[in-house]
């Protein structure tokens, strides 16, 4: 199999952006480091194409892999033809070369091993070949042997019928037939066990629907409610039509004495052998389809997370708000350093409110807190109503922003925040974490397993291994966008960096500790373990804010120093110019690129990036992002009527539609058919977490906490 051909033909890419790609993958690179480096090679691939390029060459090599191991084992048997041989080297898919290897799988013992033992493979072979000229009882009678096992004639030909079960189930092209017949006209049925228990699964108590069309969310639910044993599933195939089928396969001359046997062979064979393995096949492969699908919309949704713009230069108070416990509160610097932790009880069933004020004013006005971030978890909609209420009655100028505050509790228990707050209660580093991520949500979010953001739907339900990588890759590729300042950034985020391990990144920080602030990248190569390879992946991400050169403060890669500094010199600037912040229409001096990256000894893509980065130097991509939605003023689920327009974040994404904090406690959902007025096959189309978008509401069910909006206004 020509796997760069697949890949080419597959990602819609050149034959040479494959091959590059692959052999850069396989000298060591990491995808970002590719995609921002490797442009000239790669014809300028992105990281997401990078990535599923990845992913695709481990599927094809491992069926390679999965194909050789298969050869071998059938050439050792002595049954490899050459017919055999090419159908397997030609197969596309795992499950190809599975169907195909079937009859040569070493076997458990089955009712077929059982009858060849007895001797009947010879009387299974006279009925395959259906020239019997008498009654099959009369043939079967030679086959009759107290020594082997067989006492009557019903015996002999059951155990004949066992051996032609197996092999009819065993032919590949039958499953083959089989399966695409399933796929394209079966349905998925699913019942209640118990018709009387209420529970989030109603809606499939009593359901079928086409397989062709069953989306993926409607499968994963369909597994989750069988997993907690409140649905029986199963799929119902075209069995009269696949029996035909099989008929016609096996019985190719009509003799009133193998026919009938051969009749109920069939069923027998389809009913008890192929059925039950197609149906764990589809089930399985339409499983597999929906988690990928689900794990690329929490990936999105994930990484426009990740890239929500900064909220620079404002001092935050982080409120974790509790009923019982209280609320914790945490004022942050503008640097993110703690400056003062404090609890209140503001909340039932204390309702200290006015003492709870007191703290509050005086916090504002010590330290002039001009942002208040709130989590949105429990009780949150009462603090909520205190900090307004406060606001009222204050001098200063300060906002709210309601904060997801998906993970902090995960993050305030982990070893991490033991070490970073050792004296902190679980609380108060949880209202640290609810400042920080309103200062610098990246920074802060790396510190989370990305599993426990919450921006996903069934991600408990799916191929952990997968999610985890996909998810990691989608870390990986917003902190490499960003980049880092090598000077503050914390182990949890250095480890993200292209070519950095936990280790190196743990040994950075250590260097940092024992030698200061690092002055040029080249000191990378002074930190343990740190070699030439991981430099050359990691340099062009880490950022040195006033160090000896000025180019170690932009993404400009060390390898092309030597030529950044020529153009510089060739354009008429110097190196220092850049730290004021950019050479501003630098671009507009370079008449001809391609004379120009001839002269300079290096590509013209590469060129455009330096003049690029030399312009904006250290360009936050996250600037254009929709920037958080900042609050004075309060809502609640018994103010909403329908008609109302309002604008609101986008928390969640998920196949059916998108979930809008509208600024009450409840986000409102907005079906996929109220996005647009076009057609759409995912909210994703249309919106992404982090969105400030404009919704009317529809209905309000204040009982069942259920706001329905709708974005065609």
């Amino acid at each position: 199999m020509d796997i760069i051909k697949a890949l080419q033909e597959e990602l819609k890419i050149g034959r040479h952006q494959a091959e590059a790609a692959v052999k850069l993958i396989d000298e060591g690179n990491t995808i970002p480091f590719i995609a921002r480096y490797r442009k000239e090679a790669t014809g300028s691939l992105n990281d997401e194409v990078l990535r599923a390029l990845d992913e695709r060459l481990r599927y094809l090599r491992n069926l390679e892999e999965k194909k050789e191991q298969v050869l071998a084992s059938i050439r050792e048997q002595e049954k490899l033809t050459p017919e055999l041989e090419k159908q397997i080297l030609d197969a596309a898919t795992l499950v190809a070369v599975e169907d195909l290897y079937r009859p040569y799988r070493p076997k458990r013992r089955t009712r077929a091993t059982v009858a060849r033992e007895k001797g009947l493979e010879p009387l299974a072979n006279l009925i395959l070949l259906q020239q019997i000229k008498e009654p099959l009882e009369h043939v079967a009678e030679n086959y009759i042997s107290e020594e082997k096992g067989v006492s009557t004639v019903q015996e002999a030909i059951q155990g004949a019928k066992d051996i032609l079960a197996e092999m009819i189930s065993d032919r590949a092209e039958y499953r083959t037939y089989i399966r695409k017949a399933t796929m394209d006209q079966g349905t998925i049925v699913s019942a209640a066990k118990d018709n009387t228990v209420q529970s989030v699964y109603e809606m499939y108590y009593d359901h079928e629907e086409p397989l062709r069309k069953t989306a993926g969310h409607r499968i994963l639910a369909l597994n989750r409610g069988e997993k907690e044993k409140i649905l029986t599933v199963k799929i119902t195939a075209p069995r009269e039509q696949i029996l035909r089928y099989l008929e016609k396969q096996t019985i190719i001359k009509e003799n009133p004495y193998t026919s009938p046997a051969l009749k109920e062979t069939v069923e027998d064979s389809y009913d008890r052998l192929i059925a039950p393995a197609i149906e764990r096949d589809i089930r399985g492969s339409l499983t597999e389809k929906a988690e990928a699908g689900a794990i690329k919309v929490f990936a999105k949704n994930l990484e426009q997370l990740l890239m929500q713009p900064p909220i620079e230069g404002r001092v935050v108070l982080g409120w974790d708000p509790a009923f019982r416990t209280g609320c914790k509160l945490a004022v942050v610097d503008e640097t993110g350093k703690v400056l003062d932790t404090v609890v209140i009880y503001p909340t039932a069933p204390q309702n200290k409110v006015e003492e709870s004020k007191k703290i509050l004013k005086n916090l504002i006005k010590k330290y002039h807190v001009t942002l208040i971030s709130v989590g949105n978890g429990t009780a949150s909609r009462e603090s909520e109503q205190i900090i307004v209420e406060l606001l009222k009655e204050i001098p200063e100028p300060v906002q709210y922003v309601i904060v997801n505050e998906a993970g902090a509790s995960v993050y305030s228990a982990s070893k991490l925040a033991t070490e970073e707050f050792p004296k902190f209660d679980v609380g108060q580093r949880s209202a640290v974490s609810i400042a920080r991520r309103l200062q610098d949500p990246l920074s802060e979010l790396v510190k989370i397993d990305p599993k426990s953001i919450g921006v996903g739907q069934y991600q408990h339900d799916m191929n952990q291994k997968h999610l985890s990588e996909t998810l990691n890759g989608v870390v990986e590729d917003c902190v490499n966008k960003v980049g880092v300042d090598l000077n503050t950034a914390s182990a949890s985020l250095l480890e993200y960096i292209s070519g950095i391990s936990k280790a190196l990144a743990k040994n950075i920080v250590a260097y940092r500790e024992e030698n200061g602030a690092f002055t040029n990248r080249r000191q990378l190569l002074k930190v343990a373990k740190l070699g030439p390879k991981a430099f050359e992946q990691c340099a062009g991400f880490m950022r040195i804010k006033g160090g000896d050169n000025p180019l170690d403060g932009t993404s400009v890669h060390p390898e092309t120093y030597e030529a950044a500094e020529k153009l510089l010199a060739k354009l008429g600037y110097s190196p220092e110019e850049i730290q004021a912040g950019g050479l501003k229409g630098i671009s507009r001096k370079l008449t001809d690129p391609r004379k120009m990256s001839q002269e300079l000894g290096i590509g013209e893509i590469t060129l455009t990036d330096i003049v690029k980065e030399l312009e904006k130097p250290a360009r936050d991509p996250r600037e254009e992002m929709p920037k958080p939605i900042l609050r004075t003023d309060v809502l609640d689920i018994k103010d909403l009527t329908p008609g109302m327009v309002l604008k609101g974040t986008v928390r969640n994404v998920i196949d059916f539609g998108a979930f809008v904090d509208i600024g009450v406690h409840q986000d409102g959902l907005v079906h996929i058919s109220q996005m647009t007025d076009r057609y759409i096959k995912h909210p994703l189309e249309v919106v992404s977490v982090g969105d400030i978008v404009e919704v009317k509401v529809l209905s309000v069910d204040p009982a069942k906490k259920r706001i329905a909006l709708t974005m065609k206004l």
